[in-house]
């Protein structure tokens, strides 16, 4: 009797591990990011947000706030940002931006970054700035865009476009870059691409990027620079889906623009803009 009990015991055991092992779990699904298709988005002809510099003073308030101080900059630069009209004017129908050697606080040299932060903040568009550059070694002129929300965290994380970006060692050379947690210059894997124009610091030339859901795709005079695409590999390669606003600047010196040293006669130097326009991109 035992033996039987223990026959049948063993049977129903074996028969409970078999239908236990041939039943799979059901697995969870997960999504995987997908790279989007270019939708060849269009964008209005008429700008969502502008600034002509049709006025004299002060940038107008009601678009520009100012970034203040002398921190470096995470740059190691070595000017102190200032909010004064020596630093950041408008006259004539132009903005001028302008680094003084002139002690200010804790610093041998003042200028100006302008920002839009929460007075222009855009998710998608067409950007476009036309400017003339400065020029002498030391300087650091620079049009570009950073998140607003920070959504993804710190710096490289929740993403940065350089529209313009020009180093005065380098006279001409003018950079369109994008930097990320996987693309970026602390890894020495940033995007870009960068262009010789020969009349960068003496004529007015149309920095441009063309922001959409598939690229980012920067141009100067219209003409294509550079194209950087969402591979669709979620925010570390692509945290370009968040609003984003405007700065310009001129930075002394710095890791980049320092890295030949500063000549101290070449300043004053300034970065006029003619306009900013911005053109919201049409839904699909």
């Amino acid at each position: 009797m035992h033996a039987l009990i223990a026959a049948i015991a063993c049977f129903l055991s074996f028969t409970m591990c078999s239908c236990s092992s041939s039943k799979e779990e059901p697995q969870p699904f997960i999504s995987q990011p997908k790279a989007p298709q270019d939708l060849n988005w269009q964008f209005e002809s008429t700008p969502v947000w502008s600034d002509e510099f049709d006025y004299t003073g002060k940038p107008n308030p009601e678009k520009w706030g100012y970034d203040i101080g002398g921190t470096g900059w995470g740059n190691n630069e070595l000017q102190y940002y200032t909010d004064r009209l020596s630093n950041a004017s408008v006259e004539n129908g132009i903005l001028k931006i302008t680094a003084l050697k002139e002690t200010t606080e804790n610093r041998e040299y003042s200028s100006a970054r302008l920002v839009t932060k929460n007075k222009g903040d855009f998710l998608y568009g067409r950007f476009e700035f036309k400017a003339k550059l400065p020029t002498g070694r030391g300087t650091w002129p620079a049009i570009w865009m950073l998140p607003t929300d920070w959504a993804y965290g710190g710096w490289p994380k929740s993403g940065e476009i350089d529209v313009m970006e020009h180093v005065g060692y380098d006279q001409n050379n003018v950079h369109i870059t994008v930097h990320t947690e996987a693309y970026n210059h602390s890894k020495n894997t940033q995007k870009g691409k960068s262009k010789i124009i020969e009349t960068a610091s003496t004529d007015f030339h149309l920095y441009r990027v063309d922001w959409t859901p598939y690229a980012i795709r920067g141009y100067i005079d219209n003409i294509p620079v550079f194209e950087f695409i969402n591979e669709g590999k979620g925010a570390d390669y692509w945290p370009f889906d968040k609003r984003f606003h405007l700065l310009m600047n001129i930075a002394v010196g710095g890791n980049w623009g320092g890295a030949q040293g500063v000549d101290p006669s070449v300043y004053p130097q300034t970065m006029e803009v003619d306009y900013v326009r911005v053109y919201k991109m049409i839904t699909k």
